[in-house]
């Protein structure tokens, strides 16, 4: 890969390795000289720390002391001399502290000058110079004490321009060997990093052709884990996507298929309508026409003929009225509106209204004293649904001539009946009972002026409030029935 990250890696560790040591080099070239100057004064001072305190005290004797001052002298290689106010030796240490008394004497009385001295610091009983005596460089304190111990303390001053070359060609050696060796680790460690990456990139490019089945499995707790766990997420959500897009294209395809067989229903509908249209008009236009010429002169054939016409109009409007209100059903265009009502108060005053017409045709009506039952749907939808069911009792009731309307509580429902004695349907005209238009019997229809759209009127509005309904055969009669919540 042209680009890779492993490679960024390596060249950006060896860049910034590079860069440290070069740091490095020039911080030494520019400040190791002052540090370790510093460094050695601090060590004088500490010296003078101890002489001073030895003179406070007076312990230039004691053996503690000068083995205090041994320790100092041999680790940070210091040469002491001191003296007493009679200028008397009263130290010296081991590596040349004699050589140090004519120095002494000479700064106490001010005629020496051995090389170049540069004074560093000075306070009231001491002085810190830099002192340059050919090839050789030292470091010097001297000075009179309130006690009148004079002293001398050396230290020699390494090149330090030449320390600054050695150890800058170390940090060089070591830092060219660090930066090709580094960046060989960092390539192959890199690949701990690249790897998952890589394995995010084919999961990425596995999404490209919707195919979601592929997951990062890592198990990281860094930045590229979580990124991971996001492409998993995105995955899902994207398939998640996807199906609903797909879920709403089939339902695209199911309204389309809708529409198309609506229009089916339009045309079969016009069809229908201008069949069932078609016997009535013609009756009440022969009718109308033979009043117009006089085809019977009585009186009672013209009530006859008015009666007839009055009679198919009366059909007719019926029918449309029918025909309006199943069209609102089927288009969504009625809205249901959902109310408590006792269904039982309901059942009762219709076959009140109804009684005159079950005299008339001799049939008997049973029904049991129900209590009040209480329940949510549709109030005057429900009634219709019933009065369907009723008039169709009505019209198809034979045999014992009687009516058994019921009401069941089961669960949350409540169970509408209505059964009638008489003669079975058949069975293989009940799955097209709930069709418009549907006849069984054409004849007896004709006869009570029946348009077949009645059950067709009670699926739409059983189907609008989404409950069930249903018709029985049973052995001495049909019974059909309806739902609603309690």
């Amino acid at each position: 890969m042209k680009h890779s990250i492993k490679r960024q890696f390596a060249l950006i560790f060896m860049g910034v390795m590079a860069g440290t040591i070069l740091l490095c080099i020039l911080i030494n070239n520019l400040f190791l000289g002052q540090y370790y100057i510093r460094s050695k004064t601090q060590v004088i001072y500490d010296a003078y720390n101890i002489i001073s305190q030895g003179a406070n005290s007076d312990a230039y004797g004691t053996a503690e002391f000068t083995e205090q001052l041994n320790d100092v002298c041999n680790i940070y290689n210091i040469t002491v001399c001191i003296m007493d106010a009679n200028s008397q030796m009263k130290y010296e240490s081991v590596n040349g502290g004699r050589e140090l008394e004519a120095q002494l004497i000479g700064y106490i009385f001010g005629f020496y000058s051995d090389g170049e001295m540069k004074i560093l610091d000075e306070g009231a009983d001491y002085v810190i110079q830099r002192v340059s005596a050919g090839e050789d460089e030292y470091l010097e304190m001297y000075g009179r004490l309130n006690s009148g111990i004079s002293f001398i303390m050396r230290t020699p001053i390494e090149s330090i321009r030449e320390s600054a070359k050695i150890a800058n060609r170390f940090f060089a050696y070591v830092g060219i060997v660090g930066v090709f060796a580094g960046g060989i680790i960092v390539w192959f460690v890199s690949r701990k990093i690249t790897q998952p990456i890589l394995e995010l990139n084919s999961i990425s490019e596995q999404m490209v052709h919707l195919d979601f089945e592929a997951k990062y499995r890592g198990h990281a707790h860094n930045e590229i884990g979580l990124l991971g766990e996001n492409i998993n997420k995105l995955s899902a959500s994207l398939e998640q996507s996807i199906s609903e897009l797909k879920t709403a294209n089939n339902e695209l395809q199911k309204d389309i298929e809708k529409k198309e067989r609506i229009d089916e229903m339009r045309k079969e509908f016009l069809a229908n309508v201008s069949h069932e249209l078609k016997t009535p008009i013609a009756l009440i236009q022969g009718y109308a026409e033979g009043l117009s010429e006089g085809v019977n002169d009585d009186s009672e054939s013209r009530v006859f003929y008015c009666e007839v016409i009055m009679d198919e109009a009366s059909k007719m409007n019926n029918m449309v009225k029918k025909l309006l209100t199943l069209n609102q059903l089927e288009f969504g265009n009625d809205l249901v509106s959902m109310e408590r009502f006792d269904v039982t108060s309901l059942v009762k005053n219709y076959i009140q209204s109804a009684a005159i017409l079950t005299k008339q045709s001799g049939i008997t009506v049973e029904m049991e004293d129900y209590p009040a039952i209480y329940v949510w749907a549709d109030e005057y939808k429900t009634e219709e649904v019933f009065m369907n069911y009723f008039s169709n009792a009505l019209n198809h009731c034979g045999g014992e001539k009687k009516i058994v309307v019921s009401l069941r509580e089961t669960d949350n429902l409540v169970r509408v009946s209505v059964f009638n004695t008489g003669e079975r349907i058949p069975e293989e005209a009940i799955p097209h009972l709930w069709e418009k238009f549907y006849k069984v019997d054409k004849a007896r229809t004709r006869e009570y002026g029946g348009s077949g759209v009645g059950l067709s009127i009670v699926k739409a509005i059983m189907e609008s409030m989404n409950r069930e309904f249903g018709v029985e055969n049973c052995g001495n009669g049909v019974l059909f029935w309806f739902e609603l919540e309690r």
